[in-house]
């Protein structure tokens, strides 16, 4: 027996060393402008600095290594990056003016350090493996460091001494009903990305399954690992978190802006009759619907048909698109036209990515005929080959574009993750095989971008596409939503997680059935959840049970005066939500905020997943506890208001707060400076002329408004204007300046009026100079002044305290 154990120690020591043994350098092979290759003992590695702070270091154990693909990564070529080399006798050093790599020869290992000296990270004494197609890195996990990111993830904020594989999908290995809703495997859309508070992030560049441990197997040792393909990754240097999001988004791609008005309400519908009752559906239903809105002076702006609008096939069931109308939609083009004069800016469709036949288009027959749908195993396919772009075309041309020319005007692209797995609801299973496998992730990518691109041109204006599933990159084709999550408490924080995960991996416009998507909700869930719906980057209204749907008057009168409540306040921030949009577009930081992104050194946030901040200045934290009357809220360093009641709060400390059902807990960051309008019915019903601005001058600040006609692309050609707005708080006085607006956008004439939310009355007030009266202009704490005549120029008020 002793002789066994010994034995079997052997062959695993063995194995272990075949996996591990140490590799040597050997020779700089070349260097080029951006470019060091090394060549090891076992492998070559090609070091690649993007960017003073962007290294992209790849490894192959044959020397050769894949083409740049176009899915995840959007920038291959860039400008040249000044580095020094320095080959010494047991080291290379190679420095930017951002970083250092210290290059350990025998072993061969990679140390990455500030210019500073501090160690950000290192390869450990495995460096990278490759065992049969699984290929790994392996790195030193420094003490107090914790990590962020991986994607839309419903389980975890901080994944230190955590481990997870990422691959689109509901998860697998349970059956439907309990697989759909396990928080621990939804991964919709995951991106092997993330962020260290070690002030590093690091985009595993590879399409196939991914595992990332982060301390689960050895506490201090984290790995990342790919089922195949490419030792490929990007080392981005911060040192602060949204630096980090602004160099992985030049990386895969800035978002695009949304139409001004994807930023109000969205509504889905099954026109008036779900699954097992289609023939419910109508025209009807779904105008009706619409002027039940407008009646009820509920703003809305956007609306989509979901899978009831259409004939299921003959193939595949529920899961697959005929683009044939179910016969009891009378007139669907007088539908879209109806709905247009009801003043809805877009309404779309629901599909799915199958081709099937229907009573008279034989769509599927045709696309198979001409090698448009991706070969499966024992037939021609179903699945629209969204890799080819003649195939994607095609499906345009000859599907798509007979809904569009109805009135269609964005579709909602659902069941990306089926490619290479089990369909949602039906026995369908997509493509299987190795190369399926590299291609499962990045499916969802080609899938929305055929919509999103082909519904931009068609329409002359900003594209839009609604989808569920999503990898690196996903952000280009915005937007994406959380998933079919029921009406129960239990899922109502998961998902605020998964909105936390996707803001810190590169995702901004982010959605979520407010009031959960499957099964009758409890009323006071429903208000909670819509109360954070209406405050999330996309608001987004839909939900599947019949017959009572998930519109607020379904769930009575409080529930539609609350719903209302938090819908106005909605329309009225748009100003400030547009104008975080545009911040997003150029810098990657996302609208809803997990509080780590502005507060990565406290350790008090990094496990807050039921609080985030909206924008700069608003900090929401939803009820997730039926029947609570107060919770417990943290507030983050320095001074925070009360929205509601005006209540200052010193910050690094905890609270409990009071929380009746009308009441979202809302807390303004010091310095805060908030652009708002009136409410409309719809985004475009009026020009606007006049905002409001309030400010909290608890500390000096500055925000950016940003405006443009709010839907073509002539943004992108510089047509648009910003306003820069600064509040500078001294000893004795407050000083703020309305900058004369830049650009060469031109709307309207913009007057302001300015809230100074103060704690005393001030002993004196000019504008630009010029005495004001403060009879009347300061009560109950807010002082008000409206300097329309000095709207040509730069505004100056200085408040003497």
């Amino acid at each position: 027996m002793k002789f066994f154990t010994t034995f079997c120690l052997i062959i695993i020591s063995s194995l272990t060393l075949s996996q591990t043994k140490f590799n040597s350098f050997k020779k700089i092979i070349s260097q080029k402008e951006n470019e060091v290759k090394i060549q090891t003992e076992n492998t070559t590695v090609i070091l690649e600095f993007c960017s003073s702070s962007i290294v992209r270091i790849r490894t192959a154990w044959d020397g050769e290594f894949e083409e740049n693909e176009p899915w995840m990564v959007t920038k291959y070529n860039w400008p040249n990056v000044n580095y020094q080399l320095e080959n010494n006798e047991n080291s290379v050093l190679i420095s930017t003016t951002k970083i250092d790599l210290h290059i350990n020869k025998n072993p061969f290992k990679i140390e990455f350090y500030d210019k500073k000296g501090k160690l950000l990270t290192s390869d450990n004494e495995n460096g990278s493996i490759k065992n049969n197609k699984k290929i790994t890195s392996y790195k030193n996990l420094q003490e107090n460091e914790h990590f962020f990111g991986f994607g839309e993830r419903m389980d975890f904020l901080d994944r230190r001494g955590k481990k997870v594989t990422l691959d689109v999908g509901r998860g697998i290995g349970l059956p439907h009903i309990i697989g759909a809703y396990n928080v621990l495997e939804a991964n919709y859309s995951p991106v092997p990305f993330f962020i260290s508070t070690n002030g590093y992030g690091i985009f595993f560049h590879n399409s196939n399954p991914t595992t990332f441990d982060m301390g689960y197997t050895a506490k201090e040792t984290y790995s990342f690992s790919a089922e195949g393909g490419e030792l490929d990754y990007y080392f981005m240097y911060g040192p602060d978190f949204s630096t980090i999001l602004d160099l992985y988004t030049s990386i895969t791609g800035k978002s695009p802006l949304l139409p001004k008005f994807a930023l109000g309400l969205q509504v889905g519908t099954y026109s008036g009759g779900t699954w097992g009752h289609e023939e419910k559906t109508s025209t009807e239903y779904v105008v009706n619907l619409v002027k039940k809105f407008r009646s009820s002076k509920i703003p809305l702006d956007v609306l989509h048909l979901d899978s009831t609008w259409r004939i299921f096939g003959e193939n595949g069931g529920k899961g697959a698109t005929s683009f044939e109308w179910r016969e009891t939609f009378d007139d669907p083009e007088k539908m879209f036209k109806d709905l247009y004069d009801l003043n809805l800016n877009m309404v779309g469709i629901h599909l799915r990515p199958r081709f099937d036949n229907g009573k008279n288009l034989r769509l599927l027959d045709e696309a198979r005929k001409k090698g448009f749908v991706y070969p499966e195993k024992d037939n021609p396919g179903e699945f629209v080959n969204f890799f080819d772009e003649k195939a994607v075309d095609w499906w345009f041309e000859n599907g798509v574009k007979l809904v569009a020319k109805q009135g269609a005007m964005f579709l909602k692209t659902d069941e990306g993750s089926a490619f290479g797995r089990k369909a949602n609801e039906s026995n369908k299973t997509g493509p299987k095989g190795d190369k399926i496998k590299t291609l499962h992730n990045i499916f969802p990518l080609a899938y929305a971008k055929a919509a999103y691109e082909k519904f931009q041109d068609y329409n002359g204006i900003r594209g839009m596409n609604n989808t569920r599933e999503g990898f690196a990159g996903i952000q280009r084709y915005p937007f994406i939503f959380a998933g079919d999550w029921p009406s129960e408490w239990q899922y109502f924080e998961p998902v605020i997680k998964a909105g936390l995960n996707i803001g810190l991996s590169g995702v901004s416009n982010w959605a979520h059935c407010m009031g959960g998507f499957e099964h009758v909700a409890d009323p006071e869930l429903y208000i909670r959840w819509t109360q954070f719906g209406l405050l999330s980057p996309i608001a987004h209204l839909f939900g599947m049970e019949h017959p009572n749907y998930k519109e607020p008057w379904n769930y009575g009168e409080d529930a539609l005066k609350i719903f209302k409540k938090y819908d106005d306040l909605r329309y009225s921030l748009i100003p400030y939500l547009y104008s975080h949009s545009y911040e997003n577009h150029i810098s990657g930081a996302p609208l809803m905020r997990a509080l780590v992104l502005n507060y990565q050194n406290d350790e008090n946030v990094y496990n807050i997943t039921d609080q985030y901040m909206l924008g700069e200045s608003f900090l929401i934290c939803p009820v997730t506890k039926k029947g609570a009357k107060t919770r417990v809220v943290y507030l983050p360093e320095g001074t925070w208001t009360d929205y509601w009641t005006g209540k200052i709060y010193q910050g690094k400390q905890h609270y409990s707060v009071l929380c009746p059902l009308d009441k979202l807990p809302i807390f303004i960051k010091e310095g805060a400076i908030i652009p708002t309008q009136e409410t409309l019915q719809y985004i475009g019903e009026k020009e606007i002329s006049k905002l409001t601005l309030d400010i909290y001058p608890n500390a000096s600040n500055t925000f950016t408004i940003y405006n443009d006609d709010g839907k073509t692309l002539q943004y992108k050609e510089g047509n648009y204007n910003t306003t820069l707005l600064e509040s500078e708080v001294l000893k004795s006085e407050i000083k703020f300046n309305i900058h004369k607006t830049k650009g060469i956008y031109k709307g309207k004439k913009i007057n302001y009026t300015a809230k100074f939310h103060l704690a005393k009355k001030p002993k004196k007030v000019t504008i630009n100079g010029k005495n004001i009266t403060l009879t009347d202009v300061y009560k109950n704490g807010v002082l008000v002044i409206s300097p329309k005549e000095y709207n040509d120029t730069d505004i100056l008020i200085q408040i003497k305290k």
